[in-house]
């Protein structure tokens, strides 16, 4: 027995040892994983997988294309079909970029190309020419037909041109689809009819801009990346067809631009009048109205080796960084006043940013932007179309967007650090885990939610896929030197030879005048990897360290270091002490301290603890108040009630006890970015408008001239909704809104659709618009209380008067510790306090007295709302 037990004993302890040795080697393993995930290498096994995984989504998305969208501009994943214009719900300016031109299919056709699916790449192109029709009766965004289908015409066409030269494919080519992008060119060009040479937004494709059966031409603003945004398509339109005219209409667009900036801060704007030039939003950033404004004039010079380009580049960069870049966040300013931010909130569209300023060889402040980015894609899986300089979410939606694969693919290639591989890859597992569906990739509607969107823009296919599989990809693999071309803002390709091959346009009509600013080593010239990194592989990792935690995701967590209050008084010197003992600051040596804390704290003489006294008082919080639109007219009666979201501009119905009430007349032009043509019908009533194509401050204007008592503006972005979405409040244009008198509330796209159904059956719809805490038979409440703590300084002796006159929070700065003392009296009314019951945000009439199915906010939506929104 007592061998037995003896053995068994050792049995125990051996069984512990072997436990214990693999947990010693599981450590072991994971710390080797950690340090391995830490050093971001990247094998090429890893690399062909992740390859292999990019091309099997392009299959999924652009064959689901193919399969049930074609030949449709879009496809719609979620109900696995195609998106045609006129045949689904209106949503505003997206639509525009719809013209029945099959806009996936062409805005596909080079990536094709460079994922080296030749076959699938002769096959599109003959499906282009055989049915694309480019003289459809639609009014179209000149922008995004330019950037969309120009170029991918014109980058398809160089693709198929090169494949035709080495004799085995595209033999039967005839430059069909040159010709199609020159046709193409000619239909935009009437939007170049202006006094100053600024292009209109919208062209019809078929009558142009001055036809009376255009239904365009009436619009008298665009944004600067519209018109700036012209010439690397027209210019090599024309130095491939020989047509000098759309070169030259580029450049003069660009040429009013540049005369039009700010000449003080070297800024421009953001939106601008096409007729006179002048500035119509002057709020100046890289991001949304901008941006490839200035990507253009860096692309224009690499492009056409034009200097003047280059030139106008350099000086609005030096801007950009002195005003601006505020590293690493990108803030926008006012043009005129741009030492001063103008919003506290970014927009996803600047994250192509990064990428300009390697072309720049501007690296440093590209990692850390770039790495910013990165650390909110961590925290939200994407990036959201706007998102706070505290990282929160601002605006939820993400429409697969590629401008963060853009930049990363461009920071890779200029420092081969395989960090950014591992970037690439989060890119592709988010991509596959919260945006595939079934049919396709569908767009995130709340990044805070998950939520899908029906939608699949055509530059998913067009960028992102591009972008992610040259990062994976060997430039050996490829069927085309990537280095002989030029990516426009929409990822198409075309050739740099461009500037020295084909006969040059008339130069630039603009006089150039010197512009005296701070050169550097690559003001004139590209960046070289030997000069940004010499022998040093880690200088990104270096920069990326200090933003590495910078939205607190990954970081552990620990307790925040009590501080102590230092006051460097000498000991012979009363008079400081006695000073401030007059202001009512009582202090105590640190060496007077309580018994048994003498070891936890520093002796030094003249340093002073200082107690602090709390008070509590209850004061409301600030909040996004939800307002309601309430039918009242029959049938409903006022048992359908919408949540709204408010303005913080107009009338503030929260003051107005009984709200305002009339009927409901839809404005025409819907968008009510222009002279309304229905005011006769509007004056005296509420009128219903659409978000899209100008600033909400800008809609109401022109509805408070024709007359219209209040506004309710309808989401354009289908199914939204207030369930899902968190309210916001509209704000103006960054003038002064004081003019706008009339109410003005918001409703999402699925609150707006039961207003919109309701006028269509009944024609004469009456609501009321007013606060939720004011709408009939609505139960008050009372507002939350929130705890507003003030310290001050106590004056000696007064904490134990102070004691028993109320609840009082008593506390001691100290270095190790804080010491905590209440009353119970106090403890008993906090508590008190605490148990009452809380603010009720959601509200709805009672499910039998209902007609439709009412839409009320919920308390996500007002504990997460972002704040003002300004997108129009």
């Amino acid at each position: 027995m007592k061998r037995s037990r003896t053995q068994s004993c050792w049995e125990v302890w051996n069984l512990s040892v072997t436990r214990m040795m693999l947990k010693i080697l599981l450590v072991a393993g994971l710390l080797g994983w950690v340090e391995c995930q830490d050093s971001q290498s990247m094998t090429p096994e890893e690399k062909t997988v992740i390859r292999d995984l990019i091309l099997e989504m392009f299959d999924h998305a652009y064959g689901s294309y193919m399969k049930y969208a074609y030949p449709a501009d879009e496809l719609m994943p979620l109900s696995c079909r195609g998106r045609v214009r006129g045949e689904e719900p209106n949503r505003g300016d997206i639509d525009d970029s719809l013209g029945k031109f099959s806009l996936t299919l062409i805005d596909t056709l080079d990536t094709l190309v460079v994922l080296n699916k030749l076959d699938e790449f002769e096959d599109a192109v003959r499906k282009t020419v055989r049915d694309v029709r480019l003289d459809n009766d639609v009014v179209v965004s000149v922008f995004e037909t330019n950037i969309r289908v120009l170029g991918g015409l014109l980058g398809a066409h160089v693709m198929a041109d090169l494949l035709r030269q080495r004799g085995e494919r595209m033999q039967w080519y005839e430059d069909e689809l040159l010709n199609m992008a020159k046709e193409l060119g000619h239909r935009l060009l009437p939007a170049f009819n202006t006094t100053s040479g600024l292009p209109y937004p919208k062209v019809n494709l078929r009558y142009g801009v001055q036809n009376p059966l255009s239904r365009t031409g009436t619009e008298s603003d665009t944004c600067t990346a519209c018109a700036g945004t012209m010439i690397l398509e027209f210019a090599a339109l024309s130095r491939l067809s020989g047509e000098a005219v759309f070169e030259e209409h580029a450049r003069k667009a660009l040429d009013v631009l540049w005369e039009r900036r700010q000449r003080g801060s070297d800024l421009v704007g953001t939106v601008i009048n096409i007729h006179n030039g002048e500035w119509v939003r002057r709020d100046s950033g890289v991001g949304a109205g901008i941006d490839s404004y200035y990507e253009y004039l860096m692309k224009a010079y690499i492009l056409l080796g034009d200097n003047v380009f280059l030139e106008r580049f350099n000086t609005h960069y030096s801007a950009i960084m002195k005003y601006i870049s505020q590293p690493p966040l990108l803030l926008n300013v006012h043009m005129h006043n741009p030492t001063v931010s103008v919003r506290s909130w970014m927009d996803s569209l600047l994250a192509f940013f990064p990428g300009l300023q390697v072309l720049r060889g501007d690296l440093k402040p590209a990692i850390e932007t770039h790495e910013m980015l990165y650390q909110v894609t961590k925290q939200h899986k994407f990036l959201p179309e706007a998102f706070t300089t505290e990282f929160r979410v601002h605006w939820g939606q993400h429409l697969l967007r590629p401008e963060f694969a853009e930049s990363t693919y461009y920071l890779y290639k200029a420092t081969s650090d395989p960090y950014y591989l591992r970037v690439g890859q989060s890119i592709v597992e988010k991509l596959n885990a919260y945006a595939r569906v079934p049919c396709g990739f569908a767009a995130v509607q709340d990044v805070r939610t998950g939520t899908h969107e029906d939608r699949m823009d055509s530059f998913f296919l067009a960028e992102m896929f591009k972008y992610l599989y040259l990062l994976f990809t060997e430039k050996t693999h490829l069927p085309i030197d990537i280095d002989d071309y030029i990516f426009t803002t929409e990822a198409h390709l075309l050739p740099v030879s461009l500037s020295t091959t084909q006969p040059s346009c008339l130069g630039n009509i603009t006089e150039t005048v010197p512009v005296a600013q701070e050169e550097d080593l690559f003001t004139h010239s590209c960046p070289s990897t030997e000069t940004l990194f010499p022998n040093n592989p880690s200088f990104a990792k270096t920069i990326r360290d200090g933003y590495k935690y910078l939205t607190g995701v990954g970081r552990a967590v620990h307790p925040l270091p009590v501080r102590e209050i230092e006051l460097p008084l000498h000991d012979n010197g009363m008079e400081p002490v006695e000073f401030l003992k007059s202001m009512g600051i009582s202090l105590t040596p640190l060496n007077e301290v309580i018994a048994g804390d003498t070891g936890n704290r520093r002796e030094h003489k003249g340093l002073y603890r200082v107690k602090l006294v709390a008070e509590l008082s209850q004061t409301p919080e600030e909040e996004v108040v939800p307002h309601v639109v309430q039918l009242i007219s029959p049938p409903f009666l006022g048992r359908t009630v919408l949540t709204a979201g408010p303005a913080k501009f107009g009338m503030d119905l929260t003051k107005q006890e009984h709200g305002v009430k009339g009927t409901v007349v839809r404005a025409s032009p819907y968008t009510a970015c222009g002279p309304i043509d229905n005011t006769v019908e509007l004056k005296g009533h509420i009128a219903l408008a659409l978000r899209g194509d100008c600033m909400f401050a800008a809609k109401a204007r022109w509805l408070q001239e024709a007359g219209a008592i209040g506004v309710v503006f309808v989401d354009h972005r289908e199914g939204s909704n207030s369930e899902e979405t968190p309210l916001f409040q509209m704000v103006g244009d960054g003038d002064s809104t004081d003019d706008i008198t009339i109410p003005l509330v918001f409703l999402f796209s699925l609150e707006g659709t039961v207003l919109t159904a309701a006028l269509e059956e009944h024609h004469n719809v009456d609501v009321l618009l007013l606060s939720k805490e004011r709408q009939l038979g609505h139960d008050k409440t009372e507002k939350p209380i929130g705890v507003n703590i003030k310290l001050r300084l106590a004056e000696e002796g007064e904490l134990e008067e102070v004691a028993a006159g109320g609840p009082t929070l008593e506390f001691v700065l100290e270095k190790e510790d804080v010491l905590l003392d209440t009353e119970e009296e106090e403890e008993e009314e906090l508590e008190e306090k605490q148990s009452q019951p809380p603010q009720q945000f959601c509200t709805r009439a009672p499910e039998s007295d209902r007609t439709e199915q009412l839409s009320a906010d919920s308390s996500q939506t007002q504990n997460s709302n972002s704040g003002p929104d300004t997108n129009h």
